[in-house]
């Protein structure tokens, strides 16, 4: 009898070390995802880059991190903003883009679509494209030609097209490119006028890029769409390469992207 209740004892006891230690992975799961959640939801969220529009900064294959606090909080900078029940507007804890920022925010077309593109016009601004050059308030941007970019063409053909610097009123230098020239669809605008608290957005690949200057697809977008500022590429896997293919890591990782600041 004294044997049967001590092996009875024994079993009670490994189920209830069994019970524990299943509580405390439990409570460690738990805590992990609520981490998680915090920094996706407040702090930085992953992006992955679908097309060129802005190359040569941006590839397809790059991810990135989105700084959620840059800017502030809005309903569309939570995760799943378009299915919340509530008509929020505004922000909290606002601080405006600064001319060449690199950002992504909620499409206004729609309020749910990511796209991503570098901030070039404020609120009041004027903008206009005259011949391939980008004109802000009446004045032509610096822009400097360098050596030519590798690039496809529309027909995904291996060309070379023209390669600048331009450098914003305000000092930020970045690189673009104009696949067809100084002649593409958009390289001679009327002038654009900035509303009050609405940006005026474009991508490095001016011949490539719907963005702002196509007023039916994209046109201003408003502060409170926007969802955070870009910030770093973690990860890089070469055009047309499955990131989850971990076997082809060595030949379709671009290595020297890995943790380059956005700029």
């Amino acid at each position: 009898m004294d044997r049967a209740r001590s092996n009875q004892d024994v079993k009670a006891g490994r189920e209830a070390g069994l019970w524990d230690s299943i509580k405390e992975t439990l409570k460690v799961g738990i805590q992990a995802l609520l981490i998680a959640v915090v920094v996706r939801t407040l702090l930085f969220q992953p992006f992955n880059i679908p097309s060129g529009s802005l190359v040569p900064t941006l590839l397809i294959g790059d991810y990135l991190f989105v700084s959620k606090y840059s800017y502030g909080y809005s309903k569309y900078s939570l995760p799943l903003s378009e299915y919340l029940p509530f008509q929020a507007h505004g922000r909290i804890w606002g601080a405006e883009p600064k001319r060449g920022d690199i950002a992504v925010f909620k499409l206004p077309k729609d309020n749910s679509t990511d796209y991503i593109k570098r901030v070039i016009g404020l609120p009041g601004d004027r903008i206009q494209m005259i011949n391939g050059l980008l004109n802000i308030n009446g004045r032509p941007v610096k822009r400097e030609q360098i050596a030519d970019y590798s690039t496809t063409d529309a027909f995904g053909q291996p060309t070379q097209v023209a390669q600048y610097t331009e450098t914003l009123p305000n000092g930020v230098s970045h690189t673009i490119i104009e696949r067809d020239g100084d002649r593409g669809l958009w390289d001679n605008t009327s002038v654009y006028t900035v509303p009050a608290n609405h940006f005026f957005m474009m991508g490095d690949n001016r011949d490539n890029s719907t963005d702002s200057r196509d007023l039916g697809s994209v046109g201003y977008v408003p502060f409170e769409n926007f969802v955070g500022r870009a910030e770093v590429i973690f990860f890089s896997v070469d055009e047309g390469a499955a990131a989850w293919q971990v076997w082809n890591w060595p030949w379709t990782v671009r290595w020297s992207r890995l943790f380059k600041p956005i700029h």
